[in-house]
């Protein structure tokens, strides 16, 4: 049984009814961010049940000290965890001198919480009965600045509705943090300062090794009935790490009290002393007032919503599913800063570790490139270009020479910094999809200058890098690629999986032919490359061997590419005979037994066939999705996005569906057991995908927009927009018929069904 409680709605995620068993996961699904900082929807006020605390900066990590059992040449030196940062939400809250904490009262009722998508605001209310008797109503508001992104905001109003009431609130920051995940229970910060003044307290902190250093902050104002008392602390207590003050009020039966406060964090990353700059942003936040502040807040996201939103008319859930994807992405990151990119859990959770993954190239990219200004992916390219010399010091680790650059699977700042071996060493697919993703920036934009000015040094590393991979069989008098971990992680140390060799192929023919294209049109840029990077054209004849003969394993009896070079020598028992309880396998077999299997983790050769979809036919397409979907278990949150595309591709679209509903309710309906843990924000991205390149058919070919329309039964409609070179088109599909409109100055032609037809700016066309 999936969870159910989340209430379906358009615009917001609900939940009504106080049940300790679902605070973990409500912690994560209520979880807010605005690109520079987030935190998971922890309460206010102290709380005694379990719960996973967390608030996040971006950009700010700690290298935890790998914790393997035996060490191995060209281990990373660290994990890097995704730190959990000073808490500054915090406020003890006193009734008629009992502390309010929702495990230990009475009754609770009528609580409810709502993640406001639209505006981007969390709030939570309920009322309780204290031991004491007290009965009390509780709202809470709260919302991290898209404008002012240092700074969050707390609207939290207490209404005691049995008796007068005196209460006390106690706000505090507090830098005496951990990790949930911690490897060896090590503290992360150094507290270094901590000052007050007024109603503004300061805890400066610094990240032990890394050395970011941080200011968490507050600023406090106390209302009864919505009138400033503009009370001063009655108490201020401090330690090395904390600051809280205390603020003594007297409330008459239906009065309502309350506390505004500021909060938030100034980093090392971006001043120079991070307690002035506090101070500055308060004085900010203080002169903008907090109704500016929460107008401003509605004001930004509609502002995204109006680019990113997808409707979907005639069914909730599908309609929540995506919003809340969306959602998620943009409040995870916004573009605007070239050194930040895009976690696998974003601000709602630490599992992994780490900021950057394949999953960026591979799913994300799209999102950005059609949701925002061009320069969005493009900083996200150049994220990787920055790091292209500790992608090349990697591969040096692994014993490769000559500029080869091997990108990490995981990463803070280049540097690879996960320690499984078998994906550490040996998923080297993840250098394909940074390839990838510079040739798909250039298909969508049209802007070809990045690779002159960039893409091509990266180009040349991961070509240089497929070249020494590869080894030479004299048995097969072609070029394999050895001992390797595909997508799919239920294969470890295969030979040959096909995704890896054809992405090795196709990566060494798009550098030379890149290689080639800058000498004709760049011939500055190509030579101050060419004598960058030492590269001769004797070099490039050995890399075209390789790519000429790269080997491919291929089964005749069921003609279609094999996912690698044993997989025909498994027990081929297909999903739907798997006996349920056995599901899902990663929790219930060994690892020993999950890598003789056949099951797949998600789409491997499926994910070749996504990427490179005009390299074959769609009869090839079909064999291989009937071929290789029957052993596709799904337990990666990539898995079901692709699959739901390749459906509709394939006008499958109960399958299509499906998948789409399995992938942009992943979190929501917890198909993994694991939200606790915090949200899968990259695949959120391939749900985006799901839907615009699935149902909506898009592709890019030749300049041109093509679109397959195909809606499930289940919908009446549904609308997307595109940002294709600086031009606007909505895109309405219906069940009889398809409408473009266009923002823009140029009329330009699409391919509907292979038909072309021209779209005038601001005109309706309907297909």
């Amino acid at each position: 049984m999936n969870q159910d409680y989340i209430k379906p709605d358009n615009w917001s995620i609900i939940e009504e009814g106080f049940d300790l068993d679902q605070v973990k996961s409500s912690e994560s699904l209520f979880s807010i961010g605005n690109g520079a900082m987030g935190q998971r929807a922890n309460f206010e006020e102290h709380y005694s049940g379990e719960t996973f605390q967390g608030s996040y900066i971006a950009g700010v990590y700690y290298p935890d000290k790998t914790k393997v059992g035996w060490w191995k040449n060209g281990y990373p030196e660290y994990f890097a965890k995704v730190l959990n940062a000073p808490n500054w939400i915090g406020i003890h809250i006193g009734i008629n001198g009992e502390n309010l904490d929702l495990a230990a009262c009475k009754e609770v009722k009528n609580f409810r919480r709502e993640l406001n998508m639209k505006e981007g605001i969390y709030n939570r209310s309920f009322e309780a009965t204290l031991q004491n008797g007290t009965q009390i109503s509780v709202n809470v508001r709260r919302f991290l600045s898209l404008n002012l992104d240092e700074v969050g905001v707390i609207n939290y109003e207490i209404t005691p509705l049995n008796n007068d009431a005196k209460i006390v609130f106690k706000p505090y920051v507090d830098a005496g943090v951990h990790n949930e995940d911690a490897n060896w229970e090590e503290k992360f910060w150094e507290p270094l300062e901590v000052k007050h003044s007024a109603n503004e307290a300061f805890v400066t902190a610094r990240t032990f090794k890394t050395h970011f250093t941080a200011t968490t902050f507050m600023q406090n104002s106390i209302f009864l009935n919505a009138e400033n008392l503009k009370l001063s602390p009655s108490n201020v207590e401090t330690s090395k790490d904390l600051v809280q003050f205390t603020y003594e009020i007297f409330a008459a039966k239906n009065q309502t009290a309350s506390i505004q406060k500021l909060g938030g964090y100034t980093v090392s990353m971006n001043h120079e002393n991070t307690q002035v700059a506090a101070q500055n942003v308060i004085a900010k936040a203080l002169t903008i007032g907090y109704d500016q502040l929460l107008n401003d807040q509605i004001t930004a996201w509609a502002k995204i919503w109006e680019m990113s939103d997808i409707t979907i008319d005639g069914d909730v859930k599908a309609q929540q599913g995506i919003r809340f994807n969306i959602f998620h992405l943009n409040q995870t990151y916004l573009g605007k800063d070239s050194r930040l990119n895009i976690g696998p859990k974003g601000f709602t959770g630490e599992k992994y570790g780490g900021s950057t993954y394949w999953d960026t190239e591979a799913y994300c990219i799209p999102f950005y490139m059609a949701t925002k200004d061009q320069q969005v992916a493009r900083n996200l390219l150049a994220y990787r270009y920055n790091q292209l010399d500790k992608a090349i010091e990697n591969a040096g680790k692994l014993g490769f020479t000559n500029g080869a650059a091997l990108y990490p699977m995981v990463t803070m700042n280049g540097e690879e910094c996960h320690n499984e071996w078998e994906i550490t060493f040996e998923e080297i697919h993840r250098n394909g999809a940074i390839a990838f993703a510079i040739f798909n920036y250039y298909r969508f934009t049209g802007d070809y200058s990045y690779i002159p000015e960039k893409g091509l040094e990266v180009l040349i590393g991961i070509a240089r890098f497929w070249h020494q991979r590869a080894t030479f069989s004299t048995n097969k008098n072609q070029y394999v690629i050895l001992g390797v971990t595909g997508p799919n992680e239920y294969e470890n140390n295969v030979n040959n999986n096909f995704y890896t060799n054809y992405l090795a192929k196709w990566c060494i023919d798009y550098a030379i032919e890149q290689i080639e294209r800058v000498e004709k049109e760049y011939s500055s840029d190509f030579k101050r490359i060419i004598s960058k990077v030492k590269l001769d054209a004797t070099e490039i004849v050995h890399w075209k061997k390789v790519a000429d003969h790269m080997y491919f394993p291929f089964s005749e009896e069921h003609d279609v590419y094999l996912q690698q070079d044993g997989f025909l020598d498994k027990e081929l028992v297909k999903v739907h005979d798997l006996d349920k309880s056995q599901r899902p396998i990663n929790q219930k077999w060994s690892w020993d037994r999950i890598l003789r299997s056949p099951y797949i983790k998600q789409a491997d050769t499926l994910q070749g066939f996504y990427f490179f979809e005009d390299h074959f036919s769609r009869e090839q397409l079909e064999k291989h999705f009937d071929f290789y979907e029957p052993f596709t278990v799904h337990e990666s949150s990539l898995s079901p996005c692709v699959h739901s595309i390749q459906a509709a591709t394939l006008g499958r679209m109960e399958q299509a569906y499906t998948f789409y509903l399995r992938t942009s309710r992943l979190d929501l309906d917890d198909y993994n057991k694991e939200v606790e843990e915090g949200l899968h924000i990259t695949s959120m991205a391939g749900t985006w995908m799901s839907i615009v390149e699935g149902f909506g058919g898009m592709r890019v070919k030749n300049d041109t927009l093509h679109f397959e329309p195909r809606i499930p039964k289940e919908w009446n409609g549904f609308t997307f927009k595109i940002n294709f070179r600086n031009q606007i088109l909505k895109v309405s599909v219906h069940q009889k018929e398809t409408k473009f409109v266009l923002e823009g100055e140029n009329p330009i032609t699409v391919y509907v069904n292979g038909a072309a037809v021209s779209v005038e700016p601001n005109s309706l066309v309907t297909v």
